[in-house]
């Protein structure tokens, strides 16, 4: 699941994320995050196929983690393992320039709760002109405490609404970044606050595959995953610094 969330899988809160951005009516979206401009150039978008009436569009994010391999999550691949497109453009339109890569999933992954191996890479076939993020120690993790800050990037849902017809989502492929806070650690899993209530900005529809960056640093901790339907409580991440995580990576990426 990435963009365009179905009735049922809203029902059942299994949510594809996209990073939300200050609406006008504090009642109808998530309030926290801002369009992210030059902010966090290593951070694309992998880009729809097929054209629709509005363009081709974003539907997952990732993040560039050496010069040709771009990070994401292995629900990303809607087609299966093969090629794809990613644009690291912060405001994509169609026709901008995008990369070519091969798509590559954990061939682990399931959708168990306690370690769907929910990983994937794109393998560039050139390189992209931006800086790789960097990857956690191997269980550094582990040791976080509570209210330690992530920093959320990705394209996406920028607000949420709600109709006769249930939640909409709207989006505009634009790169955002929130920040929200730790609530819980897990063995596969960073469960982070993104309650306006609190403060803290958060992830919606299209942001699966994208960074938490630990603090304001360029270490990407996790990968966002899923959430609540609503886009207003919690935003859960796969951890980059597991056993699980480090051994599909090892196969792509030099690890710390």
């Amino acid at each position: 699941m990435s963009r365009r969330p179905t009735a049922a899988l809203v029902a059942a809160a299994t949510v594809a994320l996209a990073v939300t951005s200050l609406a006008s009516s504090p009642a109808s979206a998530v309030p926290g995050g801002s369009p992210d401009g030059a902010g966090h150039p290593n951070v694309g978008g992998l880009v729809a196929d097929q054209a629709y009436s509005d363009g081709t569009w974003t539907y997952c994010s990732g993040t560039l983690i050496a010069p040709k391999v771009f990070l994401t999550a292995a629900h990303c691949g809607e087609g299966g393992d093969g090629p794809v497109r990613v644009t690291f453009d912060p405001a994509y339109e169609q026709g901008d320039p995008t990369f070519a890569g091969t798509f590559h999933a954990d061939p682990r992954y399931t959708h168990r709760q306690s370690d769907p191996h929910d990983i994937a890479v794109v393998v560039l076939d050139s390189a992209a002109p931006a800086t790789p993020a960097k990857l956690p120690a191997a269980g550094s993790l582990s040791r976080l405490k509570q209210g330690q800050s992530f920093t959320s990037v990705g394209y996406g849902a920028y607000q949420v609404t709600k109709g006769p017809g249930g939640h909409r989502y709207l989006y505009d492929d634009v790169r955002r970044v929130a920040h929200g806070s730790l609530n819980a650690v897990t063995p596969s899993w960073l469960r982070l606050s993104m309650n306006p209530a609190t403060g803290d900005g958060g992830t919606c529809y299209g942001d699966s595959g994208g960074p938490n960056f630990l603090g304001g640093s360029q270490t990407v901790a996790a990968t966002t995953i899923t959430g609540d339907a609503q886009c207003r409580a919690t935003n859960v991440d796969y951890r980059l610094d597991t056993a699980s995580a480090r051994s599909f990576l090892d196969d792509y990426v030099s690890l710390p």
